[in-house]
């Protein structure tokens, strides 16, 4: 098949990988524009844009594909028999949807038509969900509402989004690969999402990484997984901020005590009273500092007992 490839990301890439190595051909990559990434602020590609020059495909990198005639007429005039998408970064207009012979495909990280949006893997993980997964869909114009096609899952565990998203990449890659045959030949049955389920998973930011030590250990824990490795889940230690990285309830704290209070330190991390219980922190990062076990931590610096978090 002939297809336009549309993708940004990290997430992004095996599946350009995938569909490259399987043979089809890709006349073009469309991707965000470069952007400067890292203390330098030296425009960098994106990691789609990368792997596309190192493939060998074309790149378009449009500021906007809405009311753009000079794209849409570049889109047209390749005629791709498939659009695909994945995180791309903004919503094709119809003039786009329509223009594919088999449509336009999207692999979204969740199964639909639940998280909806573009944090679905960090809202799964603080909603305690048990398992999450990919949806291969059919785009149409609201965002994330599209026919369904397959879904792949996988647990959730102890997964931080990190850990998920890489492996959410890979599963969808391979989900792609396995329909694309059968949606050339037009044996894909379209599977209508359940508007009653559906639930959205906004947008996080820098600041959702805060914690508040006024909710359960459960679910602390749980923030933390889903704000790593970005935005970092972090708290306010003598004023300065510090970054947790890993850590897990550990057992009943004092209800009397305030939430945040320091309760004791060891070897094994540091123990923080919350709204029902002791979390036990394992590994943080203070400023100008790597992320280090709290163990190690110690042998140079001192950490408080009593001290209230936040």
């Amino acid at each position: 098949m002939d297809i336009v490839y549309m993708g940004t990301p990290d997430f992004a890439v095996p599946a350009l990988k995938r569909i490259y190595d399987e043979g089809h051909n890709i006349k073009l990559v469309v991707t965000q524009p470069d952007r400067p990434r890292d203390r330098g602020k030296k425009l960098q590609p994106t990691p789609v844009k990368a792997l596309a020059e190192k493939l060998g495909i074309p790149v378009s990198q449009p500021d906007s594909i809405k009311n753009n005639d000079e794209f849409l007429e570049r889109i047209d005039r390749i005629s791709p028999d498939l659009i695909v998408v994945v995180a791309y970064g903004k919503i094709l207009p119809k003039e786009i949807l329509d223009i594919p012979k088999y449509g336009c495909i999207n692999i979204h990280a969740s199964i639909l038509p639940k998280y909806r949006g573009p944090a679905p893997i960090q809202h799964a993980i603080l909603s305690g969900d048990l398992e999450t997964g990919v949806t291969l869909m059919f785009m149409a114009e609201g965002m994330d509402t599209g026919d369904m096609i397959d879904t792949r899952a996988t647990l959730i565990d102890k997964k931080t989004a990190g850990d998920l998203h890489d492996e959410l990449a890979i599963l969808g890659a391979g989900m792609l690969v396995d329909n694309l045959h059968d949606i050339e030949l037009g044996n894909i049955k379209r599977i209508k999402q359940d508007e009653s389920m559906a639930t959205y998973a906004p947008m996080v930011f820098k600041k959702d990484g805060l914690i508040d030590f006024n909710k359960s250990a459960k679910e602390i824990e749980r923030h933390i997984r889903a704000m790593t490795p970005w935005p970092g889940a972090y708290t306010y230690y003598n004023g300065e901020q510090m970054k947790i990285i890993s850590a897990h309830p550990h057992e009943s704290g004092d209800r009397e005590i305030t939430a945040g209070t320091i309760s004791y330190v060891d070897s094994e991390g540091i123990a923080i009273n919350t709204k029902d219980g002791l979390l036990m922190v394992t590994e943080i990062q203070m400023p100008g500092k790597r992320a280090m076990e709290v163990s190690e931590y110690l042998k140079g610096n001192k950490i408080e007992i009593g001290t209230v978090l936040g």
